[in-house]
């Protein structure tokens, strides 16, 4: 077995990684804006929202579960059992992912017709669901080499898989596709789905090269089922709530008096402004990546001092980080916009959104940790409950207020949800949370945004929030002696890595 980092020094390799993917993503987001107009990023977000039900309809919460029942092998440190952990979710994943291909190849035109309304993306969704097998194993290895902290490998082939995507897509773009938005719709499945194939056949083959021990065989089946079965019902439920949702937004938004383009308004938000808002999330989806494996292992052990130690250090990381992307879109977003997509209405949704990072980082980090020990059901109703409270919501308000309503929807329900998995993280790990710090925290992002605002130039709106924020983290005592200390212990244990 190759030798592991530690999840410090894993969580920022995959950092970088998730961060040049994500530049290279919106990049690529911006580089399709241009091609095909808000009206074809609406359609594509559209097709894609249909292809992420379809997927986690198949996945049926493997990923995790793969993840997952590693990682208590592992923490066991019984590793010959991992081979038959393996065994079993690539049998459950083949089984659902080619139930739910044949569904999807034979309902494409009744859902190209009446959900999406563009009969010319049938193509597009039965080519989404006959890669769906290949995607849905690509799950299970993902969640195998996370567990066993291979996260350079992981690293490697993701970045691989990108640029294979992007290329395939480019080519069939320039080539084929043109300005047309149903082509260009499967240029992209046929570009994600020829870069998955590819990664399955590498992971695959560097498990086998691995050669790893095989024990007697274990029940596995039932194990499987109990972390899966709650994961894939209530992300099943929560994407059909969510693609629903989606599918709902443009027409209930062409009964709103000053919607004039009801599928470019919706492309605006969920194609331009949404992209920028999470960029750095890559960030906190890398630890919240780790933390979920690393958290089943000490929870297995029977390490409580280490899980109430990576709950407290997680929340208090991710807060300063989460408040410092928000500042910064915040004072920037008509620049960023502008820059990007050359869009100033997208500048003001941006600059409206990007109040809820901190609230929408946290949630992220909170929910990792909370499927990390074992609580999937839980997380499970409070995602069913919070979206479908998001629909009934956006079914009222969006006649009425237009995107408006829609901002006030995604506000609401983002934060009941975060309540919620919050209590039930702070309940499992024990962890008691100083409220004085976060709202320190937050008292300073805003002092700190208030007082840039009035400078004039977008670098020096940075610089002077970043200054502010800080020094005030600083003497108000929320970043102390005790961080600089942990700091200077990661970097002294980093210069002794050979």
């Amino acid at each position: 077995m190759p030798k592991k980092m530690p999840i410090f020094y894993s969580a920022l390799l995959l950092t970088g990684v998730n961060l040049l993917l994500r530049m290279v993503s919106t990049s690529f987001q911006v580089f399709l804006s241009g091609r095909i107009g808000p009206a074809g990023i609406g359609l594509l977000q559209l097709v894609l929202s249909v292809g992420g039900l379809s997927v986690t309809l198949s996945m049926a919460g493997i990923r995790t579960a793969s993840m997952y029942l590693t990682a208590e092998e592992l923490g066991k440190r019984k590793p010959a059992n991992v081979s038959w952990v393996l065994s079993g979710c690539f049998l459950y994943s083949i089984i659902c992912s080619t139930t739910v291909c044949l569904l999807l190849y034979a309902f494409a035109p009744v859902i190209a017709d009446k959900w999406i309304g563009n009969p010319e993306t049938t193509c597009a969704i039965r080519l989404y669901g006959s890669f769906l097998p290949v995607t849905c194993l690509c799950g299970v290895m993902i969640g195998y080499f996370t567990a066993a902290n291979r996260i350079s490998t992981l690293a490697a082939v993701e970045i691989a898989e990108q640029g294979l995507y992007m290329s395939v897509t480019m080519v069939m773009l320039w080539l084929w596709a043109g300005s047309d938005p149903a082509k260009a719709c499967l240029s992209v499945v046929l570009g994600a789905g020829i870069s998955s194939c590819m990664t399955l056949c590498v992971l695959v083959w560097l498990r086998i090269r691995e050669k790893p021990p095989v024990g007697a065989r274990i029940p596995v089946h039932k194990r499987l089922l109990h972390c899966a079965a709650p994961l894939g019902l209530g992300d099943t439920l929560k994407a059909g709530i969510s693609t629903t949702e989606n599918l709902m937004v443009p027409k209930r938004l062409r009964l709103y008096a000053a919607a004039s383009d009801p599928l470019a308004a919706f492309g605006l938000v969920c194609g331009m402004v949404f992209p920028i808002m999470m960029f750095p999330a890559a960030i906190v989806y890398a630890l919240a990546e780790l933390l979920i494996p690393e958290l089943a292992r000490c929870a297995a052990a029977g390490s409580q001092n280490r899980v109430r130690y990576l709950v407290r250090k997680s929340l208090h990381v991710v807060l300063i980080f989460s408040c410092l992307c928000c500042g910064i879109e915040y004072l920037l977003s008509h620049e960023l916009s502008r820059w990007l997509y050359k869009n100033t209405e997208a500048g003001a949704y941006l600059k409206l959104y990007a109040l809820m990072i901190p609230m929408l980082y946290w949630d992220a980090i909170t929910d990792a940790m909370t499927k990390g020990l074992g609580q999937q059901a839980a997380c499970v109703r409070y995602n069913i409950f919070s979206s479908a409270m998001d629909v009934a919501l956006l079914f009222v308000l969006l006649p009425k207020y237009g995107m408006g309503g829609y901002y006030v929807s995604f506000l609401l329900t983002h934060l009941i949800n975060f309540l919620l998995s919050l209590r039930r993280l702070l309940i499992t790990s024990g962890v008691r949370i100083r409220w004085a710090e976060p709202i320190l925290t937050l008292s300073c992002a805003g002092i700190g945004i208030l007082g840039a605002s009035a400078i004039r130039f977008p670098i020096y709106k940075a610089i002077v929030f970043l200054g502010l924020f800080v020094s005030l983290l600083v003497l108000t005592g929320v970043v102390g002696k005790r961080d600089i200390v942990w700091i200077k212990g990661l970097i002294q244990k980093k210069s002794g890595v050979q």
